[in-house]
């Protein structure tokens, strides 16, 4: 039988709007501590996010503007960093997306497992839940960069985080934002939503998705469904990830019906 068990969060973009929020300034605020000579603005970072995991960020920025950067100095921008985006975190400069806290709220109490699978360090995650949910923290578990030897867009944290729970994959939704998260849960073969971020993002081609939204909406901000199943309120709720979860294992009980030879 086919009902919503569990449901996985991505964190940066899907939960909070961090990357320009926190990440962006945090990475401006290191390289002006070490004296370096950089700057990204808006849409360079944009484009780097193309590049997974922060250190890989820097390698690869570095690698491109011909400077010579050591491994020791890419971890020491890293650390600094770390810890600008800690303190701008504690400032409680970043805020949760549209309908997060409300839908969160509403999946816990029904009494739906919840998770965070997320490229980011442990401590960012347990600071940033601390400060943004004040104390609530309905997440049974956290998949963050130090649990997995691969990094999304390799399905590795979701296959752990799968694992862990117990939960069949067809129970369960993922919540994503971005190309290598969705190739990530999709190549664990997961029922995914595609909400984007306030960063514009180009699907890559190869990824096909059969529910995206524009946002959670809440009673004030009607969420649109661009693909999946029709709202029946203005705001994406328990009932909504139930009929797309039917409508996933209908579309996947038919595909296998139809191309599946008869014996």
């Amino acid at each position: 039988m086919t009902y919503l068990e569990g449901v996985y969060w991505d964190l940066d973009g899907t939960i909070a709007n961090t990357e320009l929020e926190a990440h962006l300034p945090a990475f401006n605020n290191a390289f002006n501590d070490l004296g370096i000579d950089w700057n990204w603005d808006t849409n360079t970072y944009i484009k780097l996010l193309k590049i997974n995991g922060g250190k890989n960020r820097i390698a690869y920025y570095a690698k491109s503007n011909n400077d010579d950067f050591s491994e020791d100095l890419i971890l020491k921008i890293h650390e600094t960093k770390q810890f600008h985006y800690l303190e701008i975190i504690k400032k409680n400069y970043v805020s949760l997306k549209t309908g997060v806290f409300r839908l969160i709220n509403e999946l816990h109490k029904k009494k739906v497992r919840q998770f965070i699978v997320t490229s980011s360090s442990r401590i960012q995650v347990n600071l940033l839940v601390e400060y943004l949910f004040n104390g609530f923290n309905p997440f049974e578990f956290i998949i963050s960069s130090e649990d997995v030897e691969l990094k999304k867009p390799n399905p590795l944290p979701y296959l752990k985080a799968i694992q862990l729970s117990g939960i069949n994959k067809n129970n369960s939704i993922v919540f994503e934002d971005s190309n290598p998260g969705l190739k990530s849960s999709l190549a664990a073969n997961l029922p995914t939503i595609f909400v984007p971020s306030n960063i514009p993002i180009v699907l890559e081609e190869n990824i096909k998705l059969d529910c995206i939204l524009d946002s959670l909406g809440d009673e004030n901000n009607v969420a649109n469904v661009i693909k999946g199943p029709k709202l029946k309120k203005s705001y994406v709720d328990h009932s909504f990830l139930s009929d797309y979860l039917i409508s996933f294992s209908n579309a996947k009980h038919q595909f296998f019906k139809n191309y599946l030879p008869v014996k």
